[in-house]
């Protein structure tokens, strides 16, 4: 059995009463687990899989498949206040979205899960806004080693990655007059 702080940065429904979870870990990088049951009314994980939410982690990693199974879990941080202004949203999912796009299943960067904790701890005691998604991205340009001083942190993304995710967009437009630098 494994074991790992994790961040759920995606939930995707399996069958009626399952989900794939994916995790920002820490000591793993990116994992994606399978929570079975945890659709069900009184299933041990009812209340403990949502979006954001920081927690420790058991599953046991599968021989064959990028999909392990997530056998327990304890949360530490429900991040509420990331739920309750849209822009908060948009912005959390946008950061998770991103470090997805960059960074490949099982590969530990600590780093990484450092930003993404730091970046959503932003976003639930200041509020999203243009400045802190920038800054988001500038870190990780920085961490990843791609970072230029003569180009944004988007850009430089954007073009060792080949492309931005769709949700870059949506979310300059909820923090539109946020902050900006």
């Amino acid at each position: 059995m494994e074991k790992s702080t994790g961040i759920i940065i995606r939930l995707t429904k399996l069958t009626e009463s399952s989900l794939i979870v994916h995790w920002c870990t820490e000591e793993h990088g990116l994992i994606k687990t399978v929570a079975k049951g945890a659709r069900r009314p009184k299933s041990t994980f009812a209340g403990k899989i949502d979006l954001f939410f920081e927690a420790e982690i058991n599953w046991v990693r599968s021989r064959k498949t990028e999909l392990h199974t997530l056998r327990e879990l304890s949360v530490t941080n429900y991040r509420e206040s990331l739920r309750k202004r849209y822009a908060d949203t948009v912005a959390a999912s946008y950061f998770g979205e991103l470090l997805a796009h960059v960074v490949e299943l099982d590969h530990p960067e600590p780093e990484l899960f450092d930003l993404l904790r730091r970046g959503l701890g932003y976003l639930a005691g200041q509020g999203a806004d243009l400045r802190g998604v920038l800054h988001f991205e500038h870190e990780l340009a920085r961490i990843m080693g791609i970072a230029h001083s003569r180009t944004s942190a988007a850009l430089a993304i954007e073009q060792a990655f080949g492309s931005l995710p769709r949700a870059r967009a949506a979310c300059l437009h909820a923090t539109e007059g946020n902050g900006q630098s």
